[in-house]
């Protein structure tokens, strides 16, 4: 996550599974600004040819960034992750 408070810019990267989440990346395929511009547009960039060959030799893609790629119609599209409810024991 980059960007400012209340104004976040994502990188996607490819990294190793054993790095930290904010830690060294491999490389940089593409960017996404979650906010929309003036003309109501959010602005995903991604460098489908490094993606592709990242996937062909096993890269794994996060559930978010899986969606994004379906939604580039890189992968077949993906429903939208659902939040994680948190537990809530039942009261007596």
């Amino acid at each position: 996550r980059h960007g400012r408070k209340n104004r976040p810019f994502y990188r996607i990267v490819v990294a190793d599974s054993k790095s930290k989440r904010d830690g060294r990346h491999i490389e940089r395929v593409g960017t996404f600004d979650p906010f929309p511009g003036k003309d109501g547009i959010k602005e995903v960039r991604l460098n489908v040819e490094r993606i592709k060959y990242w996937m062909s030799v096993g890269a794994q893609p996060s559930s978010r960034v899986a969606w994004l790629l379906g939604k580039a119609e890189i992968l077949p599209p993906l429903p939208i992750p659902k939040p994680v409810q948190p537990y809530h024991a039942p009261t007596p």
